[in-house]
């Protein structure tokens, strides 16, 4: 795997991010909310969703292969707005690759800990994020005093991606995984996969208001930020329109639904076999 190497002048490029599906589109519209000038490309790897299950070794390699693609996209950095993919080898993208490669990990567990008052905290994510531990080390690594209580909850991604959120099943759904985390006191509810926001209407009505949930996708947006603005490749480029591009491994049309209606603009995503 060859590398990307950045160059000041680059700046004009764009943000990487890649996901199992359409989750990583709850980035995408923080990104683009928070820098609106900065140009986005896209890969959801619909066609292999869900990675929750799958072991690492394989997540690895298919991420391996979503920042191939990319590097013939024109980018300054790539986002992993996939939890599984993140706890799946983080540390493997970012000695691969000379570029700021940002997981969704981190951001979050910074979050939760600044806003949790009595140090119980949640954590929902897909089986293979809760199995890998990464947020439990992570939040316990900064603080080991935490009472941290995780959950998986697999049927969430599959909730969202056939669009059935609104439906009375997923109320049930919702109230079978969270129920427990209610009981055990938490003050704050990490959103462990970039999934979840697209349904945090209903994760907070199970909840209830006392609990605050910590979007893992606006913390993320907020570090990319950050990222940008400290090695130097903001766009300074305010008059140019961004250009956001998409691509699939799977069937772009229940790609598109979904991300028109959570972008608020049309979105035309190209399919492409990896």
């Amino acid at each position: 795997m060859g590398s990307f190497r950045l160059q000041v002048e680059d700046n004009h490029k764009a943000i990487g991010v890649i996901d199992s599906g359409v989750g990583g589109l709850t980035v995408v519209h923080e990104i683009s909310r928070r820098l609106p000038h900065e140009s986005i490309v896209y890969f959801g790897d619909t066609a292999r969703m869900p990675y929750g299950p799958r072991s690492y070794a394989e997540v690895r390699g298919f991420v391996f292969q979503m920042l191939e693609f990319l590097k013939h996209q024109e980018i300054k950095m790539v986002v992993v707005a996939c939890n599984s993919a993140t706890a799946a080898g983080l540390s493997y993208y970012q000695d691969a690759y000379d570029l700021p490669v940002l997981g969704v990990i981190e951001p979050g567990v910074r979050a939760a800990l600044a806003r949790s008052h009595n140090r119980r905290i949640g954590v929902i994510g897909t089986v293979g994020t809760i199995s890998s531990g990464e947020y439990e080390k992570a939040l316990r690594k900064k603080n080991g005093s935490l009472h941290i209580v995780s959950k998986a909850c697999p049927l969430f991604v599959l909730l969202v991606e056939n669009n059935l959120v609104e439906t009375p099943e997923a109320g049930k759904v919702a109230h079978e995984y969270l129920d427990q985390l209610v009981a055990e006191r938490i003050d704050a509810l990490i959103l462990g996969c970039t999934h979840y926001p697209l349904m945090s209407h209903l994760i907070q009505r199970v909840v209830g208001p006392h609990i605050q949930l910590i979007d893992s996708a606006k913390e993320t947006a907020a570090e990319v930020e950050e990222i940008l603005g400290c090695n130097d490749i903001v766009n300074p480029l305010s008059c140019n329109e961004p250009r956001y591009r998409f691509f699939v491994s799977g069937n772009p049309k229940p790609f598109e639904e979904v991300g028109s209606k959570l972008l608020q603009q049309e979105v035309k995503a190209y399919q492409v076999q990896l």
